[in-house]
């Protein structure tokens, strides 16, 4: 036993540089690994934490269409068993804040606001959790409670004061507190709750022309079996719910998105970081056994065990693992609650802590990583169990390694073609190469995997931060400007209309708004699809062309006629309807036959929505004039700016102007923030890597090749070219791995995360490709693993030739 500690503490002591990397991998695969795993649990958690700790709502009922009598139907639901439903909460809808009376050119202006009649507190469904301010039973007069959603992200605190229209007039309210509202406190918000004093809302909102609308929450016991309510909804009503319904998917969906997206981004990572590690142990304990081939014969001949041989590197992997996993263990906690907390910073009323199940999945994590290190070590360890004594002291390796090296030296001298035209700096570098396979192998896995990352890192973030050049593929617009009108009341449509057509800056425009579609479930028209649910979705009423305002489609082409309309992925997955199916759908409580003439993806309803034209809408109500929404297209760009600035100041009491790049980055730019902490961290990590294993990796193989590196100096050869002659073959490998990275980067791991997005709507990932920055980041990989190299190959100049030739 003394023998194997002694050896152990050898081989510890002989390798630290290379033992440390090792180390290093086994810390960096754990911390991926259990960060990942954390991040995605913890997310999981904390939403669910939540939405308990809220008695959040599984589905929310928005009201106003006068399709259904809203106190009836809150009679009926709250007399249903299983089922807890909120009291009727009126409110109006209003568009644009201004903050301490300043203009906000940060997507403030263009959220679409749902300003509350707060009733008191506490409620049955969706309670409001207080993150700052004083909690009360309802705001004081002359205050707001705000979402976190938009306070966090736009930097309001309380006692600041947020600027309204409603109406002709102006109004300010101070934010007297800051609240979690699990319905509309999602990331990327585009609409939110606004909660008002009674007597604020009276004074302020109730006087606009028009009528309160009304939302109420429903929690289920049970909430896989809310179908069956909505069955028995429908036949007690005589009607299906025709109105607005949220389903508790959507609800969850903006919450989950971009930790789901890290986290799989993570796993992956952390996979193949463990793999390198896993890798890196073969090649070094195969590379041990052979260069103590005599050696470890002797040492056997001498009445070692084999298994006590073998013994001595799991003792020594074994120590190194429990060095590296542990730390890695407790670095994940701390930096898996830094990407929860920027990622659900909506969420935040504190300090958010892991959950014992969460470490206690951590710790198992690190016992599979050791597991899986001692298993490795186990195999490849076995070379040195077939050692035998007589031909390690007598060749120095086994005897058919002896044959086939002689077989091989004969052949290369029979060869025709050889190195004797090429470059002599070339042909060094190549016999580094090519004489040591297995090193070259890993380092091409290693560029690949950190081209791979960088690349996917920056094409992500280069996509969403531009993403107002693939908006139509996200199942938006493709607009310049959009005019969202305030008051309807004061707001001619005819003379805008009139006055936007003789404008010769702008190009083309139409007009937008929005409508509950509802698939009965029997109004399929197939009679295997009788017994389906009815089936809520948004749909988008355009008065205009699809086609000009930019909206894109998968398959097929966007509704041009009264009979037409174009689906969601999703729409079309629950109804199992494709190009030419035929539809019954239900608008404003009039039953419309449409035939299906495209397919398209939105992540902004999990392409659970649907597109007509206004036509259809008008076959039962030729006065239907719900289009809010001006999408407008300009002639040059560059007079965006001016043209909004124009709209502002001309209808600033009735409407407000902004381009579509400040709405969308107002939207994603969480998105971003989001994404540059984690993939910062791989890409800083894996740059590191690839240093440190091309360094160590290199200086193995230069210390193998001390006497021919001796022999080159002796001859002339200065330090300088021998060391180059080595950087160049290490390059030339990292050149390819980067090439093979940079198609993995953009073609292969987006298409896997593509599989993620399918969830929520996205079937086909839109990318932005910037060639340019792509290459940037591919050479970036080269340049490191070229450091690498040099700095490992300084060696040979510090050593003169005489030592390096009695070595």
């Amino acid at each position: 036993m003394y023998a194997v500690y002694s050896l152990c503490l050898a081989n510890l002591r002989k390798k630290k540089v290379h033992n440390g990397l090792i180390g290093l991998l086994i810390l960096l695969s754990t911390l991926l690994l259990a960060t990942s795993v954390t991040v995605i649990l913890n997310t999981n958690n904390l939403f669910t934490d939540m939405h308990n700790k809220t008695h959040g709502s599984h589905e929310m009922l928005i009201l106003g269409d006068e399709l259904h009598d809203p106190y009836k139907l809150q009679e009926w639901w709250s007399e249903q068993e299983g089922v807890t439903s909120s009291e009727l909460i009126p409110f109006r809808t209003i568009s644009g804040i201004t903050v301490q009376g300043k203009e906000s050119s940060t997507g403030l202006s263009s959220l679409y606001l749902y300003m509350m009649d707060t009733p008191e507190r506490p409620y049955a469904v969706d309670e409001l959790i207080f993150a700052d301010g004083n909690e009360s039973l309802t705001p004081e007069n002359g205050t707001i409670w705000l979402p976190t959603s938009i306070a966090y992200l736009y930097d309001i605190s309380v006692g600041d004061t947020l600027g309204f229209t409603a109406g002709e007039k102006d109004f300010a309210l101070k934010v007297s507190a800051v609240v979690v509202d699990m319905p509309y406190g999602a990331p990327f918000p585009t609409s939110v709750r606004i909660w008002m004093n009674h007597q604020d809302y009276e004074e302020q909102i109730h006087v606009i022309q028009g009528k309160d609308q009304y939302m109420m929450g429903l929690r289920f016991d049970n909430y896989s079996q809310s179908s069956s309510y909505w069955e028995q909804f429908e036949q007690d009503m005589g009607t299906p719910y025709l109105e607005s319904k949220v389903g508790f998917e959507e609800m969850a969906a903006f919450y989950l998105i971009m930790n789901k997206v890290i986290g799989f981004i993570m796993i992956f990572l952390g996979i193949v970081m463990m793999l390198v590690a896993l890798f890196t142990i073969g090649f070094t304990i195969s590379d041990d056994v052979l260069s103590n081939y005599k050696t470890i014969g002797v040492i056997k001949a001498l009445g070692l065990p084999s298994k006590k041989l073998m013994g001595v590197y799991l003792a020594q992997y074994a120590l190194i693992s429990m060095v590296a996993i542990i730390p890695g263990l407790i670095t994940s906690q701390w930096i898996s609650r830094v990407i929860v907390d920027s990622a659900l910073s909506s969420l935040k009323t504190g300090v958010m802590e892991a959950k014992s199940d969460v470490n206690l999945v951590a710790f198992v994590l690190g016992i599979l990583v050791f597991i899986l290190v001692i298993l490795c070590v186990l195999f490849y360890s076995n070379k040195a169990r077939l050692v035998q004594p007589m031909q390690a002291i007598r060749y120095g390796m086994s005897e058919s390694d002896n044959s086939a090296m002689t077989k091989r030296f004969a052949v290369k001298e029979n060869q025709r073609i050889s190195f004797g035209r090429a470059p002599l700096l070339v042909v060094i570098g190549l016999r580094n190469i090519l004489k040591n396979r297995k090193s070259s192998i890993l380092m091409t896995m290693l560029t690949i995997i950190m081209s791979a990352v960088l690349v996917l890192g920056f094409v992500l973030l280069n996509s969403i931060s531009s993403i107002k050049q693939t908006s139509p593929l996200w199942g938006y617009d493709d607009s310049d400007i959009v005019l969202q009108i305030n008051n309807q009341s004061i707001f001619s449509r005819a003379e805008f209309d009139q006055a936007i057509l003789s404008d010769p800056r702008i190009k083309n425009f139409g007009w937008m708004g929005g409508i509950n579609g509802v698939v009965s479930a029997d109004g399929t028209l197939n009679a295997e699809h009788s017994d389906a649910q009815s089936m809520n979705f948004s749909i988008t009423v355009i008065d205009g062309s699809y086609d000009e305002m930019g909206y894109t489609i998968l398959r097929g082409k966007n509704p041009q006629s009264k009979n037409e309309i174009a689906i969601g992925i999703k729409v079309a997955k629950q109804l199992n309807k494709d190009l030419g199916d035929v539809v019954v759908v239900y608008l404003e409580g009039y039953k419309h036959t449409l035939t299906i003439t495209g397919i398209y993806q939105s992540i902004a309803n999990m392409s659970y929505s649907a597109r007509i034209v206004a036509d259809v809408v008008k076959m039962n109500n030729p006065d239907y004039s719900n289009l809010d929404t001006a999408l407008i297209n300009i002639e040059d760009n560059r007079d965006s700016d001016q043209i909004v600035n124009e709209l502002n100041e001309e209808y600033k009491v009735s409407a407000s102007a902004v381009s579509q790049q400040t709405l969308l980055e107002a939207v994603y730019k969480q998105a971003v923030a989001s994404l540059i902490l984690p993939m910062s961290i791989m890409g800083l990590l894996f740059t590191g890597v690839t240093i440190i294993i091309v360094y160590s990796i290199s200086r193995i193989n230069i210390r193998k090749e001390s006497k021919t590196y001796g022999i080159y100096k002796s001859i002339g050869l200065t330090s300088t070219k021998i060391r180059l002659s080595v950087t160049l073959g290490i390059v030339a490998v990292s050149a390819i791995g980067a090439v093979i990275g940079v198609f993995v980067g953009v073609y292969f791991l987006p298409l896997i995360l593509g599989s993620i997005l399918a969830d929520y709507g996205i079937s086909d990932l839109p990318l932005i490709l910037n060639w340019l920055g792509i290459i940037g980041f591919a050479c970036v990989t080269i340049i490191s693993a070229g450091l690498g190299s040099w700095a490992s190959s300084r060696v040979v100049s510090t050593t003169s030739p005489q030592i390096l030739v009695i070595e």
